[in-house]
């Protein structure tokens, strides 16, 4: 049977004995795997840099397929916690086709500031660990005086980087808070972007309110995340920082987020254990945690990229804990002409866990954007209308393994029982997983 997708890199398909929700027999459809090195297969090569924005504001990020000339730029924007090395499988694959470019945040992976922004006396000493934690001083330097890493400076991080460093509009793809900050730039700077994607996007961040949008309730937290962090505030980061960064708390963490506890997850957790290990990372933690929220919510800042005619895409892993299928189900909502790929088994991270499936799905979407819908939507023929829900079996290799991932498409006729039933089937699915 010929492949149901005219983006050129479905292998193969054939019926299998699955029965689809629409009760005839699932398709399964042979995709690429991840270029294996090892066995000689070509991948892009990955380049480490760094980028002055400001004094003292130096932002690392990576990039690959420079040489890719005239291809479409491809920007991917990290979750919290990690930095552009969550988006190593991306940059090898993609980055065979397309220009791509992954950052770190300002103040998380190795975007973090080499210099302490508030130093501590030298009358109070360096005799412990925690004395030897930037940002805790009285005072904070003149460069630091107004940072706070909050969603905002994030959002003018992006847009100085793609219009300093890359150069013209990008294809932005973002996984948990790096999907919120995708969707609030696309909102804010609409002539810099060509589509955005969506990964378990984060629908909301930060708890203290806007002073913009909410001046008078601002006024009643005297601190939202500036240097230097106050005393009070000093040992409550101090004893919560002791937990979060204990390598065993972080293995939990990567244990409850990732769905297929098969995944090698160990490059991941040695660089995020590397990070928190950074003097600057307790103080920049603090920092992010008490900034104030952006001027625009979730809900607002995609109701803005609609009006704008951003294409948008929506790739959720269906067994996240964090960001559950409901909340991809009210984007869907809202712009019902987004493709919605709903992947299982995947959890918070699923551009880590099945990047074969993400990789796939985004190459597709992004040719079909490209074609102006000559090309076909990923999974769909070019006969088929982008109004059905569809699902199907997605099988590739990996480590010389035949792995299995099931997607489900929802179109643009996307109903209240299309949203319980998926639902009632996550929660049997993550009893099945329990088991």
């Amino acid at each position: 049977m010929s492949s149901g997708s005219s983006d050129g890199y479905v292998i193969g398909a054939e019926e299998d004995a699955n029965i689809s929700e629409t009760g005839g027999p699932l398709t399964k459809v042979l995709i690429p795997g991840i270029p294996n090195e090892s066995n000689g297969e070509p991948s892009a090569p990955i380049s480490s840099c760094f980028w002055e924005w400001k004094p003292k504001f130096n932002v690392h990020y990576e990039k690959a397929g420079s040489e890719n000339l005239g291809s479409p730029p491809v920007l991917f924007l990290p979750g919290f916690g990690v930095g552009s090395f969550h988006y190593e499988k991306q940059m090898k694959d993609l980055g065979r086709d397309f220009r791509v470019w992954a950052i770190d945040f300002l103040g998380q992976g190795m975007s973090l500031p080499l210099e302490d922004p508030a130093p501590r006396n030298r009358e109070e000493g360096m005799t412990d660990k925690n004395n030897l934690a930037w940002g805790f001083g009285d005072e904070s330097e003149p460069w630091a005086s107004e940072l706070v890493y909050s969603i905002d400076l994030w959002q003018d991080q992006v847009r100085y980087f793609i219009e300093e460093v890359i150069g013209e509009p990008v294809y932005i793809t973002g996984n948990s808070l790096g999907g919120f900050v995708a969707l609030y730039f696309a909102a804010c700077n609409p002539h810099l972007v060509k589509g955005v994607t969506l990964l378990n996007a984060t629908p909301f961040w930060g708890f203290l309110p806007n002073p913009i949008r909410s001046p008078t309730l601002a006024k009643l937290f005297p601190w939202a995340g500036t240097f230097p962090l106050p005393a009070n505030v000093r040992k409550l980061v101090e004893f919560v920082w002791q937990k979060i960064s204990d390598p065993r708390s972080i293995a939990q963490i990567l244990e409850q987020v990732y769905a297929d506890h098969s995944t090698d997850v160990d490059k991941v957790f040695s660089r995020i254990v590397e990070t928190s290990e950074h003097p600057a990372a307790a103080a920049s933690f603090a920092s992010i945690m008490f900034a104030p929220q952006g001027e625009l919510s979730f809900k607002e800042a995609l109701s803005r990229c609609q009006t704008s005619n951003i294409p948008v895409c929506l790739m959720y892993g269906k067994e996240d804990p964090w960001v559950q299928p409901i909340w991809g189900f009210q984007v869907k909502k809202q712009v019902p002409e987004a493709p919605f790929y709903e992947i299982s088994p995947a959890g918070h991270c699923p551009h880590d866990e099945v990047p074969e499936v993400v990789n796939y799905l985004l190459r597709g979407w992004i040719r079909n954007v490209e074609s102006q819908g000559l090309v076909a939507l990923p999974l769909l023929d070019a006969q088929e209308s982008t109004q059905i829900n569809i699902a199907r079996d997605l099988e590739f290799i990996r480590n010389g393994s035949k792995k299995s991932v099931k997607v489900r498409f929802f179109g643009s006729k996307f109903s209240l029982w299309d949203k319980i039933s998926s639902y009632i089937s996550s929660q049997f699915g993550k009893l099945e997983l329990k088991t």
